[in-house]
């Protein structure tokens, strides 16, 4: 393998002045850096980045925490909002000129301590650890002279972090149907150790108060759940709940588009009609989903490219100031409702 000193010999000049030219950080008259050039060509030098990276301290590198690959791998049409992040980190990163560095955990949160200690090694200048879905996290003591974002996570340590307003969007979601005349609008929520579950149902609270109506603890049930169980028995079970009520709903609020999947095929199989009968809205927008259900789906959009983008500004910020202090509390990342078919004002 060739070396400076083999390149410096061909072009006839010393390997301080080889070194110039591979870091460009002082003159060199052009004949001699078309010589220097010309020497590299010829024996097909390429620079050790390791080496110049210990000399400036800037590897040009950033790693990426990820179980996107591993548990995706046979993901269907609820979406993958991790790789969507990834894809939001890439895109701030490769803008940048640094290089992105990608791990998977293989779904093994023990590795997670081995992938840090590897990036370090490396010399990344700073890494960003990315959650599949919103919630606390306790992450391996890394170095503290190093920049490290959360994405999608938040932890005890007041590590800076990214995460999706989900308080917010359901507020807002509630809110515009409320604008539509309904009044009964029940909550089909995830499981309630969420995180999400506890903030959104903040926020359907929160706009029903607005709206000076009372909360009814009959709307709102818990259909899916973190444990090994069949969560389409739990979701029928929710539905002929709310449908037999003396009050039943005019609206279906789901914990997540792929609820709402399920739910469509659960009410036209007991002839309740979308939206004419009942209108749904979902959560996530999964284009996949919300595009291909007719009527189209009404949701609220987790923005997990734009979480991914704003993790990736964050650290470069971190890296270009050199302070990588805790932050008091994390960046929210707004959901916006998106709106299409499957809810209909209320008739008076």
């Amino acid at each position: 393998m060739s070396t400076i000193y083999d390149v410096a010999k061909i072009a006839n000049v010393s390997p301080k002045t080889v070194s110039r030219v591979l870091n460009n950080d002082a003159p060199v008259g052009e004949a001699t850096r078309l010589k220097v050039q010309a020497a590299i060509d010829t024996l097909g030098y390429v620079p050790s980045t390791a080496a110049r990276a210990m000399r400036s301290n800037k590897s040009g590198l950033i790693g990426v925490i990820t179980g996107a690959i591993s548990h995706n791998a046979t993901a269907g049409p609820t979406g993958l909002p991790d790789l969507f992040i990834v894809q939001g980190i890439q895109a701030v990163i490769q803008a940048s000129s640094k290089t992105l560095l990608i791990a998977d955990t293989g779904d093994d949160s023990q590795r997670v301590a081995h992938l840090i200690r590897t990036f370090q090694e490396h010399r990344v200048e700073g890494i960003i650890y990315v959650a599949d879905y919103h919630q606390q996290v306790s992450l391996p003591v890394q170095s503290k002279d190093m920049a490290i974002v959360l994405a999608n996570c938040f932890d005890s340590q007041q590590t800076p972090a990214v995460i999706p307003d989900d308080e917010w969007g359901q507020y807002h979601l509630v809110k515009q149907i409320l604008s539509l005349g309904h009044r009964r609008i029940a909550y089909l929520s995830l499981d309630k150790s969420m995180v999400a579950t506890d903030l959104r149902t903040k926020g359907y609270y929160r706009a029903l108060q607005e709206a000076n109506i009372a909360v009814d603890d009959a709307l709102i049930v818990c259909a899916d759940t973190l444990e090994q169980v069949d969560n389409k028995v739990l979701l029928e079970r929710a539905v002929d709940h709310l449908l037999s009520l003396s009050y039943p709903p005019t609206v279906l609020c789901c914990g997540n588009d792929k609820m709402a999947l399920k739910l469509y095929g659960i009410l036209r199989s007991r002839g309740v009609r979308i939206p004419e009968d009942i209108s749904v809205a979902g959560y996530d927008n999964y284009l996949a989903i919300t595009e291909s259900l007719y009527p189209s789906l009404t949701t609220v959009d987790l923005a997990y490219r734009e979480i991914g983008m704003e993790a990736a500004k964050l650290l470069l910020k971190q890296i270009d100031t050199k302070q990588y202090q805790s932050l008091a509390t994390p960046s929210y990342v707004a959901s916006p409702v998106v709106w299409r078919h499957s809810v209909q004002p209320q008739s008076s």
